[in-house]
């Protein structure tokens, strides 16, 4: 278990002040989460504050992508959600503003690490573990309990994860196994594993709804996105894996230069408030609530129970270790016949 899941106490809520809404009316959004979770959030702040929020969903990747395309004519205000390992990169090469939120002394330790990490370039607003959800209608038997289980001949095709230059979730994966088994032995499993891949897909979620509808067996996935697909019905089992798994803290920063400064911090603000922290559960999304008065969903797996390892956020948040694993899967993986 990682150190920073240690409980502290609560403290305070931190009340926006009203005649600071005055003061912004527009506020350019880059949303990572998903479509459902950024539509909610943006609506409710839209709501509570008057200012027009102007929103776009893309995944971690593209979104870091284009924040590094528009350096000089920055068109964005804030990137809220998606892994934490590219708001990393993206605080290394300055592409994001300092800020200390107010709210900064009532959030979890993971998230705090994050902001510290990044020189307070983003912070943590949730947390989830890697993992996989399987179809219990395709899988009757012998259900994979390990990560080594994805790799037997009986899911020949049919399992899905996301492309790790585009899904923040695949990086996590990427990150976790070079962590779990070292460099050499992880990219020797993801070649075994890339024979039972039927598609790496641009989205890191995609492989919950595809095992939600069976359109394959496995979905490699953030385990709480294999929950939102039981919680809706589907015959989704989710797995922590045996050997233990990596984690994302999901994260917030506000990009450098953007039109639209003053309405980034009350966004920045807003967000790590426990009641905007809520609306991800309405919103069917289950991670782990970085403010420590927001109500974790009780769908949502508990940390604590599953195996994690001590994910080096630092290291694998870093450019030069980032585009490395990325230029080795693409020269060792993605190039791999299909």
């Amino acid at each position: 278990m990682n150190r920073h899941f240690a409980c502290i106490a609560a403290t305070a809520l931190t009340v926006l002040p009203a005649t600071a809404f005055a003061q912004a009316d527009e506020l350019v959004l880059y949303c990572s989460v998903n479509e459902e979770w950024c539509r909610a959030q943006s609506e409710a702040f839209q709501r509570e504050t008057g200012i027009n929020v102007l929103m776009t969903r893309k995944s971690s990747g593209e979104t870091f992508a284009q924040i590094k395309a528009e350096v000089g004519q920055p068109r964005g205000d804030v990137w809220w959600g998606g892994t934490g390992d590219p708001h990393l990169q993206a605080a290394q090469e300055e592409l994001t503003e300092e800020y200390r939120s107010p709210v900064l002394d009532q959030l979890q330790p993971w998230a705090l690490a994050q902001a510290e990490t990044s020189g307070y370039r983003t912070v943590g607003i949730y947390a989830g573990a890697l993992g996989f959800g399987y179809n219990s209608d395709l899988v009757t038997e012998n259900p994979p309990a390990c990560w080594a289980d994805l790799t037997d001949e009986r899911f020949r095709d049919d399992i899905q994860v996301a492309n790790p230059n585009s899904s923040g979730t695949s990086y996590t994966m990427l990150a976790t196994m070079v962590q779990l088994m070292g460099e050499d032995e992880a990219f020797a499993y993801l070649a075994d594993l890339h024979a039972n891949v039927s598609q790496y897909t641009q989205s890191g979620a995609a492989p919950a709804r595809a095992a939600a509808t069976g359109e394959t067996a496995v979905g490699i996935v953030f385990m709480h996105d294999a929950v939102a697909q039981t919680v809706d019905g589907a015959p989704v089992v989710t797995v922590a894996p045996c050997e233990g798994t990596g984690y994302e803290v999901g994260s917030m920063s506000i990009i450098k230069g953007g039109p639209n400064p003053e309405a980034a911090r009350l966004w920045y603000d807003w967000a790590l408030s426990p009641e905007a922290q809520e609306i991800g559960a309405v919103a069917k999304s289950f991670q782990v609530p970085s403010n420590l008065n927001a109500t974790t969903p009780p769908e949502a797996p508990d940390l604590e129970d599953i195996k994690l390892i001590d994910y080096d956020f630092a290291r694998f948040g870093s450019a030069d270790v980032r585009a490395g694993l990325l230029a080795r899967w693409d020269a060792e993986i993605g190039a791999l016949a299909r």
